[in-house]
């Protein structure tokens, strides 16, 4: 990316949602080019149609394909010809296909190198369903396209809290979680920490998987035989994890703030705290794949879609969070390299041997 800047691609979500909002009026800032190349997948007509009906005054470049995209522009990669018809606030199959082919667009450009660091506008878990698309979410899709084990990350400049278990129904919690599943999570965010935070020695809390951390087996024995003896194994390793902690009180007594980041067992117990404590500030990061990819930490929002009232804040910190953890990489790489050109070459064994 020398003498260029940061080719960002945009996947739109789902039309009928507030996604094409957020995207243009976080762009309708002229200074956001000087951060990064926009790259947003949809059709020049749809964008068109956004602008003209949230009055933006906006210049965009239609392209062909991603490999064209004009540096220091916004510029939107033609997936589909065809002119959709939009009903904003409506959950409809035909809002869901576009999302996909839009996604699937992006993603495709990813993985060839086309751009640079991805970030997704809210799609509807619903209405994407289909022979074409049968993933829960974002995470899973990404998990299956791109290198790496995915995982679902909040993060905020305070808080970033990791999920064991991410989109997996309540009653189905404890029997996903294994002693290598808690090590594959904790490995994912350790790494994630050290390359694309910066962070040397990540000191990084567990929360209970039963309430009260299972009050020694009472509450569930899931701390106890699985959790708690995998958290000493991690500690004998020389690694800096805490707890388990028992959930209810940790975030409300501010522990949160002693750790790099938080594990949570499941969705509910690490999402409703981080979005009570960074809602509009924090963003979703895919930890652990080979690729960038960022997203808002909300949803499609039907109930204010069209009404030119969302808050753009989370979308626009998902763009520079994106663009901060692609230079991080980088740097990461370059130190990586450094230090392995640095090591001292081992002498080869010539297979003689010395006469007397």
């Amino acid at each position: 990316m020398k003498g260029q800047s940061i080719k960002l691609g945009i996947s739109i979500g789902d039309l009928n949602g507030i996604g094409g909002e957020v995207v243009l009026r976080t762009f309708e800032d002229a200074r956001m080019l000087d951060f990064c190349t926009p790259v947003i997948f949809a059709s020049a007509k749809t964008i068109s149609f956004l602008l003209k009906h949230f009055n933006l005054d906006i210049n965009f470049q239609g392209v062909k394909s991603a490999d064209k995209v004009i540096d220091g522009k916004i510029n939107v990669v033609n997936v589909w010809k065809d002119n959709p018809r939009i009903h904003f606030g409506s959950e409809t199959p035909e809002a869901g296909s576009y999302a996909i082919k839009s996604l699937k667009a992006a993603v495709s450009a990813l993985k060839a190198d086309e751009i640079d660091a991805l970030v997704t506008a809210p799609i509807n878990k619903a209405n994407i369903q289909g022979d074409e698309f049968n993933f829960p979410g974002h995470t899973d899709y990404l998990n299956q396209e791109l290198e790496g084990n995915s995982l679902m990350f909040m993060v905020s400049d305070k808080l970033k809290v990791g999920l064991l278990t991410d989109h997996v129904p309540v009653n189905e919690v404890t029997t996903k979680i294994t002693s290598d599943l808690i090590k594959q999570k904790f490995k994912t965010i350790h790494h994630s920490l050290v390359q694309d935070f910066g962070v040397s020695k990540p000191k990084i809390a567990f929360l209970g998987i039963n309430p009260h951390v299972g009050d020694n087996g009472v509450i569930g024995k899931e701390d106890d035989e699985i959790l708690i003896p995998t958290l000493e194994e991690l500690r004998d390793q020389g690694h800096l994890t805490y707890g388990p902690y028992a959930a209810d009180s940790f975030f409300g007594s501010g522990n949160y703030k002693n750790f790099d980041a938080i594990i949570a067992a499941y969705h509910d117990q690490g999402l409703i705290p981080f979005k009570t404590l960074a809602f509009g500030k924090g963003v979703n990061y895919t930890a652990g794949l080979n690729k960038v990819r960022t997203s808002p930490d909300h949803g499609t929002a039907f109930e204010i879609a069209g009404k030119g009232t969302a808050d753009i804040n989370s979308f626009k910190e998902a763009v520079y969070k994106a663009l901060d953890i692609y230079k991080k990489r980088e740097e990461y790489a370059v130190l990586t390299e450094n230090i392995l050109q640095k090591q001292p070459r081992k002498k080869q064994y010539s297979g003689r041997s010395r006469g007397k």
